[in-house]
């Protein structure tokens, strides 16, 4: 990565939980957790973890220089509450189609 730009990609152990309101959207215990430079721990979870039913696509895309460009997903009182990447760049490709949340609940 570039000037001291790193990102590092690692199997969770813990569970993660995604819950909005009193639905539970999301719950694993195999997230992939991604730590980049200047931003917060994500954990990017497996799509069969997600309750996609329950998401409806976006037309937001964000692009980064790192990750490539990431298309979002909303509930109705939530927009661009979940992004994935459907085509990351080569150096992050294990984080291809998880989903990762801004909030999410870890526990041991």
């Amino acid at each position: 990565m570039a000037d001291g730009h790193t990102i590092t990609i690692e199997q969770g152990e813990r569970r993660v939980r995604v819950v909005h309101g009193d639905q539970v959207l999301a719950e694993t215990d195999r997230p992939l957790v991604l730590r980049e430079t200047g931003s917060p721990v994500r954990y990017y979870i497996p799509p069969e973890d997600v309750r996609l039913d329950l998401l409806a696509p976006s037309d937001t895309h964000t692009y980064c220089p790192f990750k490539g460009t990431a298309s979002y997903w909303s509930l109705p009182d939530a927009p661009d509450l979940v992004w994935a990447y459907p085509e990351p760049k080569d150096a992050v490709a294990q984080i291809k189609d998880h989903l990762c949340f801004y909030e999410v609940e870890v526990s041991d």
